[in-house]
């Protein structure tokens, strides 16, 4: 008995000490970062082989992923469990926006963890009232709500856009864009593409769709039953499509007009992705309500959906809620990434590198290039082939980057990442370029 409770003692000791520093007392970590008794016990052989297969016997397989098991990251690099370095584009897609294990975000997370890390929200925490009391401040919107994931924040703007349109009147009938994505639960795939509600019905009614960047088209399908419009000011997994300026100004003047209410999907462009705060703000126009995740937590899962006091006053205790979302443990990550991105100056950081790597792609002057496209550093170059097989390529020379609408590469690397490792990266591009095409 006195040896069990020794051990449990010992046990307890070592967990506070590693929510304390993020680290083994004992030994330093090879280059890689990766150990012998990182692993489980059970895993003897320690490749991306065998963890793929591990996966593929265990995990629900809906995603098609690439062969290789990632071990450790920092700043814009990652590792992995066989020991090889690879430069990361790609960054979580759009999440790790202060790089791999930003100091300060994990500080901020091994602090929060060791003090309270969660209550629910039948209680007020330090670290949600100062993030929202923030992220008010940032976006010139009044409300903030947090949930766990993009997905849940364009929910909540739905259900939120809807109760007001009822205090209208309204039906509650939502206006998407072609080419949109806001999700993959059931009312975010009803705003989507037909392929992805296949094999779910029945599918959420009340959405309809119109033509990104075509003003006509959203005015012909807004009729008196429209409670909102939801729109990405820049489209991510629909290829980088950029919204026109006069396209979002039309829209905001149309709702205006006609009481609807305005929503910008920001999940992918928010929190400096695109040089500003906020992709809104190349635009000069305010949405009613605006959802955010992704860059938020810099790679812990929160979301949130903001909105202005006209459209908030709809809500009333018990409209809406959550167990996790907004978590003293996840709020403190967000406040250290917004903390990061000020401190290191990287809403300028974006807009320069963003320009320099448009800029090298057109001075490649690339025939099989159709278009160069983004906004800050969300980058889409459009070729005249599908990209998957120029992404796996890349891995192969060390870079890590996405294939997205078929055609179009698409580089959301960290906002700090440095000139030397995105020439890198670039150079790795076109040396898979050349063996693409020459196995075409």
């Amino acid at each position: 008995m006195i040896i069990v409770l020794l051990q449990n003692a010992s046990f307890l000791c070592t967990f506070v000490w590693l929510l304390q520093h993020g680290r083994r007392p004992e030994g330093k970590a090879e280059s890689s970062g990766i150990k012998d008794n990182d692993q489980p016990i059970h895993m003897k052989e320690k490749t991306n082989k065998a963890f793929e297969t591990l996966d593929k016997q265990h995990y629900l397989q809906t995603f098609r992923r690439f062969p290789i098991t990632l071990a450790k990251g920092k700043g814009s690099r990652v590792w992995d469990i066989e020991g090889k370095e690879y430069i990361d584009v790609l960054a979580g897609i759009a999440v790790n926006s202060v790089g791999h294990c930003h100091p300060n975000v994990v500080k901020a997370i091994q602090e929060q963890a060791a003090k309270l890390m969660h209550i629910s929200n039948f209680y007020v925490s330090e670290p949600q009232a100062q993030l929202a009391e923030r992220l008010t401040e940032l976006s010139g919107l009044n409300r903030v709500f947090f949930s766990n994931s993009g997905a849940e924040s364009v929910e909540g703007a739905i259900k939120l856009a809807r109760k007001y349109g009822k205090t209208q009147g309204k039906a509650g009938t939502v206006i998407s864009m072609e080419g949109c994505f806001h999700g993959r639960t059931l009312a975010t795939i009803a705003t989507g593409k037909k392929a992805m509600q296949n094999g779910f019905d029945p599918i959420p009614s009340g959405f309809k769709q119109a033509k990104f960047n075509d003003f006509e088209s959203v005015a012909h399908v807004a009729t008196g039953d429209v409670a909102a419009i939801i729109v990405e000011p820049v489209q991510g997994e629909g290829g980088i499509n950029v919204a026109d300026k006069a396209f979002l100004q039309q829209l905001r003047k149309l709702c205006d007009e006609k009481d609807i209410v305005l929503i910008f999907d920001e999940i992918q462009t928010g929190i400096g992705r695109t040089g500003y705060w906020f992709a809104k703000d190349h635009y000069g126009v305010q949405p009613d309500i605006m959802t955010l995740a992704k860059g938020l937590g810099g790679g812990v899962p929160i979301g949130a959906f903001l909105s202005s006091e006209k459209i908030a006053q709809a809500i009333e205790f018990g409209d809406h809620g959550t167990t996790f979302g907004g978590n003293p443990l996840m709020c403190a990550a967000a406040l250290a990434v917004l903390q990061t991105v000020e401190e290191e100056n990287l809403l300028h950081a974006a807009k320069e590198k963003g320009e320099w790597l448009k800029q090298q792609f057109a001075d490649m002057h690339e025939p099989s290039i159709v278009k160069i496209k983004g906004l800050g550093l969300m980058v889409g170059v459009e070729f005249t082939f599908e990209t998957k097989p120029l992404v796996i390529e890349m891995m192969h020379h060390g870079v890590l980057a996405n294939a997205t609408a078929g055609n179009v590469l698409r580089l959301v690397p960290p906002l700090n990442i440095s000139y030397d490792e995105l020439q890198t990266a670039l150079e790795a591009m076109k040396k898979s370029l050349e063996a693409v095409k020459e196995h075409a």
